[in-house]
């Protein structure tokens, strides 16, 4: 190979990757993205920190569309500690706790 040639090859190439890094809209195949694609895209992006249920429960509802700025759900393990301090605030004992307690868990 000649040196021209070798020159024209690198050029190439450093343009066709520029055209891939700078066109997202494009998949790993070479494809446009489909409209399901850049939501999942999207909703991974906004995920990012989010973990075990709480991702799950947030990829869930981003992808069937709902808000994806909206709060994810609370973890069984979140409603048990708000429960919680609520019924220490508001000081109940006995019966009264065991049935606020099973209200508030249930939502």
């Amino acid at each position: 190979m000649g040196k021209p040639f070798r020159i024209l090859f690198a050029a190439a190439l450093t343009v066709a990757g520029a055209l891939v890094v700078s066109t997202p809209a494009i998949a790993a195949t070479g494809k446009p993205m489909t409209a399901q694609q850049h939501r999942m895209a999207d909703c991974n992006k906004q995920a990012s920190g989010k973990k075990g249920d709480e991702r799950k429960a947030f990829m869930k509802s981003c992808l069937k569309g709902g808000a994806a700025a909206a709060p994810a759900k609370m973890t069984q393990q979140e409603k048990m500690k708000k429960c919680n301090a609520d019924a220490k605030a508001k000081a109940l004992k006995g019966d009264a706790r065991k049935s606020f307690m099973s209200t508030c868990l249930k939502g």
